[in-house]
């Protein structure tokens, strides 16, 4: 049978950003993390963001980014629509025109 196949269960510190330090038992070494008790939000009731990753500055870029996008093919299209005389600028400047306005026109 095998021995010995479980980690050592120790007492472990515990470092947060802020400065704060707490002892827990753990199988890991040394411990950092980001936020704790003492500095987040939800505990301290305080408003801010928590940011670490610039999460929030690139979902602001991406939906800049996807506007851009959005009004350069709506661009596109007006352009593409308008070569081929489906535009409605076209429509309201040539009356549509029947047979018969046609053939008088030609006479």
């Amino acid at each position: 049978m095998k021995k010995n196949i479980h980690p050592e269960y120790k007492k472990v510190e515990v470092v947060c950003l802020c400065g704060n330090k707490m002892e827990l038992y753990s199988t890991v070494d040394n411990i950092h993390v980001e936020l704790c008790y003492k500095c987040h939000p939800f505990y301290t009731g305080e408003q801010k963001i928590v940011d670490t990753a610039n999460r929030v500055k690139r979902f602001t870029e991406q939906s800049k980014n996807a506007e851009k996008k959005k009004d350069y093919t709506e661009k596109q299209k007006e352009k593409k629509n308008l070569k081929k005389g489906i535009g409605a600028e076209k429509q309201k400047e040539k009356p549509i025109l029947t047979l018969r306005d046609m053939m008088d026109a030609l006479k």
